[in-house]
C-alpha cells in the first residue's frame, strides 16, 4: 500500500512538474521573423521591469480571480461564502456583482505615478478574465463594467482600460492588454443548454461548428476593439491555454484535453493577422501554445533556475493573490528587488502583479514597496535596463548582469538590515589590470586585489557606515575577456 501510494504522489508531482516546465521550455520556441515585432520584442526586453493588474468583479468579494466557477476540484476553485453549497445560486450572485461593482476610488493617474517612479516601464492590464466580465467599453456582451446595470458606468472612467492605457502611456511606459481566451459567461463557449462541469468548452465543438464559429467571431471582434480603440498597444497577452488547437497540445497539458474532437481552435492566425495590421509590430504573447504566437515565454510565479537565452517574463504577485484580497501579505521591498535582480540577471523581464480593491485603490503597503523599489533603482538601475545575462549568472548572494559596452554588473544582495561588509570577495570574474572598480552612487573608485579564483573588493569605512542605497549594492567593472 505504501508502495502504491508513493507512486500516485510522484506521479502526480511528476505531472505537475511537466506543466510548470512547459511554460519556461525554450527548446520549441519560434524566433520571430517580422521584423517590427522583433523590434518591439528588443524594446521590451530592454524595459525589464513591469506591472500586471488582475482587476474585474471578482475583486468585490476578495476572492481568487473568476475560478470559483469553474466545476473542477481543485483548491483555487473552492466557492465560499452564503452561496457556496449551491452552484446556480453562486453563479447568479458572482454574475450580478457588476450591479454592485463600483470603483469611485479609481485614479489611473496615481497608478502609473508610482509605478513610473518604481522604474517600471510596461503595463499589462486585464481587460476580461475567465469570467468573461469586461474592464471595458466592448460591443459584444452587456457584461462589462459599463453596462448600464453597472453603477460605474456614468463616471467619466467607466472605461477602465482605456483611462489606463493613457495614464501610463502618458508616463512613456509600454501597454499591454491580457485577455482571457476562454470565456465562462458566453453563451458561444459555455453553452447554457449543457452543464458545465470543467474549465473546458461544456460542447463538441466538431459536432457544432456553426455554434464555435460565433464563438471564434465573438472572440475575434473582442481582440479588435481592443486595437482600435485603445490607442497604441504594444502586448497582446493571451491567457487560458486549453484552448488551443489540439494538435497543439503537449504531452504536459494531456491533462487538460478531453478527446481529439474538442478541438478549440479560436484561429490565432486570423486573429494575428487582424491584431497587426491595426498594431504593426505587436507582441503576441499566446502562453504556454508553442509557436510563431508564443513571442516570450512565462514561467508564473516562479523563476527558473538557470538563464535562457530566449526572451521570457516572470509574472509574479506582490501580494500572496492575483487579485485583490483584504489584509493581504506583501513581499519586502528587500525580497522585491532581489527578485528582480534574480529575473534580469537569468536573462528576463520581471512582471509584478498587484490587485486593486473594489473601491480602486491599492493597498498602502503596495504603494510602499514601489517607492522602496524606485529609490534603489534611482541609484542602481544601470544594472538592470538593456541588460543582458552573462554565465554564470549568480555566484552564492551575488547576480551578474551585463551591459552593452561590456561592463559587468555585481548586485550583491544584502540581508535585511544587513551592513555593508569590508570586504567582498567575487569568484567568477577579474577586472582588466590597472582597471577602476566602482560602486553605484558612489563618485570614488574602490579599491581591489586579484586572488588565486577571481578578486577581492576593499570598501571604505566611511562607504560602509553611509552606503548609496539599501538592500542591494551593485559593484561595477570591466572584465578580463576569456
Amino acid at each position: 500500500m505504501n508502495k502504491i501510494l508513493f507512486l500516485v504522489v510522484f506521479g502526480t508531482l511528476f505531472i505537475l512538474l511537466g506543466v510548470c516546465c512547459a511554460q519556461e521550455t525554450e527548446a520549441n520556441y519560434v524566433p520571430v521573423g517580422d521584423l517590427l515585432v522583433a523590434k518591439k520584442i528588443s524594446q521590451w526586453e530592454n524595459a525589464k521591469f513591469g506591472l500586471l493588474m488582475h482587476w474585474g468583479i471578482y475583486s468585490e468579494w476578495g476572492i481568487v480571480e473568476s475560478w470559483s466557477l469553474c466545476g473542477e476540484d481543485e483548491g483555487w476553485c473552492e466557492r465560499k461564502g452564503e452561496y457556496a453549497s449551491n452552484y446556480d445560486e453562486y453563479k447568479k450572485a458572482y454574475q450580478g456583482l457588476k450591479r454592485k461593482f463600483n470603483p469611485v476610488k479609481f485614479d489611473p493617474g496615481k497608478w502609473a505615478a508610482a509605478a513610473s517612479n518604481a522604474g517600471m516601464r510596461y503595463v499589462v492590464f486585464t481587460t476580461k478574465h475567465h469570467d468573461g466580465f469586461c474592464m471595458f467599453d466592448t460591443k459584444t456582451t452587456d457584461h462589462k463594467i459599463t453596462s448600464n446595470e453597472s453603477p460605474f458606468h456614468s463616471n467619466p472612467n467607466a472605461n477602465v482600460t482605456q483611462k489606463i492605457f493613457n495614464a501610463f502611456r502618458d508616463k512613456g511606459m509600454m501597454t499591454g492588454a491580457y485577455f482571457s481566451k476562454p470565456d465562462w459567461n458566453c453563451e458561444y463557449y459555455w453553452w447554457p443548454y449543457f452543464p458545465t462541469p470543467d474549465r473546458h468548452v461544456n460542447y463538441n465543438p466538431a459536432k457544432h461548428p456553426d455554434r464555435w464559429k460565433q464563438f471564434q467571431d465573438f472572440t475575434y471582434t473582442q481582440i479588435e476593439e481592443l486595437m482600435t480603440g485603445y490607442g497604441p498597444v504594444d502586448i497582446l497577452w493571451l491567457d487560458g491555454a486549453w484552448v488551443r488547437p489540439f494538435a497543439n497540445m503537449p504531452k504536459e497539458f494531456e491533462s487538460w484535453a478531453k478527446k481529439d474532437s474538442f478541438n478549440q481552435d479560436v484561429n490565432i492566425l486570423r486573429i494575428a493577422a487582424m491584431a497587426r495590421t491595426h498594431q504593426p509590430g505587436l507582441i503576441i504573447v499566446d502562453r504556454w501554445v508553442n509557436g510563431e504566437y508564443e513571442n516570450y515565454l512565462t514561467p508564473e510565479n516562479k523563476v527558473p533556475e538557470q538563464a535562457m537565452s530566449v526572451p521570457w517574463e516572470a509574472c509574479i504577485p506582490m501580494a500572496t493573490s492575483w487579485s485583490y484580497v483584504k489584509g493581504d501579505r506583501y513581499k519586502s521591498t528587500n525580497d522585491l528587488i532581489h527578485l528582480l535582480a534574480d529575473v534580469v540577471a537569468k536573462g528576463g523581464n520581471l512582471l509584478l502583479n498587484i490587485g486593486p480593491s473594489p473601491e480602486g485603490e491599492w493597498d498602502p503597503d503596495a504603494y510602499d514597496r514601489l517607492t522602496g523599489i524606485g529609490e534603489w533603482m534611482k541609484t542602481n538601475n544601470s544594472a538592470i535596463y538593456s541588460t543582458r545575462p552573462v554565465t554564470p549568472y549568480k555566484e552564492e548572494n551575488i547576480c551578474f548582469t551585463k551591459t552593452n559596452n561590456g561592463t559587468v554588473n555585481a548586485i550583491y544582495l544584502a540581508k535585511e538590515n544587513e551592513t555593508m561588509p569590508m570586504t567582498v570577495s567575487i569568484q567568477s570574474f577579474t577586472p582588466v589590470p590597472g582597471s577602476s572598480v566602482l560602486l553605484a552612487g558612489i563618485r570614488e573608485p574602490l579599491a581591489w586585489e586579484k586572488t588565486e579564483t577571481g578578486f577581492t573588493i576593499t570598501i571604505p569605512e566611511s562607504v560602509q557606515q553611509n552606503p548609496p542605497c539599501t538592500h542591494a549594492w551593485v559593484f561595477q567593472f570591466q572584465p578580463v575577456e576569456e
